[in-house]
């Protein structure tokens, strides 16, 4: 009787702990073949490499992921742990710090496709001393990572620049999660700063669809400290970084683009679309992604052609062409229909092989309710003020139009990194 009150739970639990496994790989199953049938193979960012031989199919790493929630990135197969979905990695790094017997490594890149990294030293310094690196550029996807990286960089930059030689001690390019956190750092500092950035307050993440989940894990502000919402959308996450712009007047300016940097007797002059700067320090918080890719097509110059979706209400009623077959084009042509504009997606491909498969449900359920229309294998040829020119394979036709939004990916960074002399290195699957 004694070994049954002591066997029985043991079994039932047992029991639970054999049922939860097996979810789990059934569910992993399932991601790895979406990712797989998409195309979606390639991590974005910073992700974990797993040692099969050194694993222990504990699933430790699962239950760390703090995306596990939203997305399954991590899963078990044949009893081992797996990336199931690269391209939903973000780089937290939590399953590294989970693993117990030390099976997993955080890399960049992979064997298939490298992943350009400018060098930095440990406090963000790049081989041009003055010149600093943080957030996505350095490949770090995740804003609480970003954010950390911004000040960091400024405490260096703090120690090392003696300040009031120049009028700016340090100039920051970017105002996305790193360039904003280092602004709020030079402040808490005293440093003099100023932050240029090309488009609007936010940086990537204001580029994001409306609604999208942004954040996961809590972060800390200079000026600010913890930021209090544990998970956030990109209007609450904008919303609260308006807010701290205002209330500490943060040196900010908006729609200029840096087009050179030179080293000049210890200090750098900044050349921008607006004027020039001089500044003993520069802070590289810019996006990996660059400027938009444009299609270099007679009136794209017009002002109903935007290279990202803010607000999908805007186009409601409205006569849309979204041109890419990319997971940006196919969300912003889904969200506009569902919100009541009438949308043509045009792709010069014969099928959307790297979007994810949410989106591509999304697009195909507007289409059959008859607010999209999908034309691939097509070409946006020219663009008026009331209608565009569209190749379809031999066929040359006119359609009315309102509005063009062209999500054709960007163009990255990499040969201003080197015009400024910094090194940069491609990462196949390296640290």
């Amino acid at each position: 009787m004694i070994y049954l009150v002591y066997l029985v739970p043991l079994v039932l639990v047992l029991t639970w702990h054999l049922r939860k496994r097996e979810t789990l790989q059934a569910e992993s199953h399932v991601a790895k073949a979406e990712a797989e049938a998409a195309g979606l193979l390639e991590p974005a960012s910073l992700h974990p490499v797993i040692d099969p031989f050194k694993c222990i199919g504990c699933g430790s790493c699962v239950q760390a992921c703090p995306e596990q929630g939203h997305h399954t990135v991590l899963g078990l197969i044949d009893g081992k742990a797996a990336l199931v979905s690269p391209s939903e990695c973000i780089g937290h790094g939590a399953c590294k710090s989970a693993c117990p017997v030390d099976a997993i490594q955080l890399v960049f890149g992979s064997e298939a496709r490298g992943v350009d990294i400018p060098r930095v030293s440990p406090w963000f310094e790049t081989n041009v001393p003055g010149i600093f690196v943080a957030g996505e550029l350095g490949g770090m996807g995740l804003i609480r990572n970003a954010i950390e990286q911004g000040r960091q960089a400024i405490d260096e930059i703090t120690k090392r620049r003696p300040r009031g030689k120049t009028a700016i001690d340090v100039l920051i390019v970017g105002a996305g999660p790193a360039g904003f956190s280092a602004c709020l750092g030079a402040k808490e500092k005293g440093v003099s700063y100023l932050a240029i950035e090309q488009e609007s307050l936010g940086g990537c993440v204001f580029q994001y669809p409306r609604g999208k989940l942004v954040m996961t894990q809590p972060a800390t502000l200079p000026l600010v400290g913890k930021i209090k919402f544990t998970t956030a959308q990109k209007e609450q996450l904008l919303e609260m970084w308006t807010r701290v712009e205002k209330e500490h007047q943060l040196n900010i300016r908006y729609y200029e683009s840096v087009t050179a940097i030179t080293a000049v007797d210890g200090h750098f002059v900044v050349k921008t679309t607006q004027g020039e700067y001089t500044a003993g320090s520069v802070l590289l918080a810019i996006g990996r992604r660059g400027t938009p890719r444009k299609l270099g097509v007679p009136g794209e110059d017009l002002s109903k052609v935007v290279y990202r979706l803010i607000d999908p209400e805007q186009y409601r009623g409205r006569k849309v062409i979204v041109v890419g077959g990319g997971d940006s084009a196919l969300e912003a042509a889904a969200s506009i229909a569902e919100a009541g504009g009438t949308v043509i997606l045009s792709y010069r491909g014969d099928a959307f092989q790297r979007a994810k498969p949410r989106n591509r449900e999304r697009v195909a359920k507007a289409t059959s309710d008859g607010q999209l229309e999908v034309m691939l294998n097509s070409t946006l040829k020219k663009i008026t003020a009331e209608r565009v020119q569209i190749s379809l394979g031999s066929v040359m036709m006119e359609v009315d139009n309102d509005d063009v939004i062209v999500n054709a990916g960007g163009i990255l960074p990499t040969d201003f990194l080197k015009r400024v002399g910094i090194d940069v290195e491609t990462k196949y699957g390296t640290a």
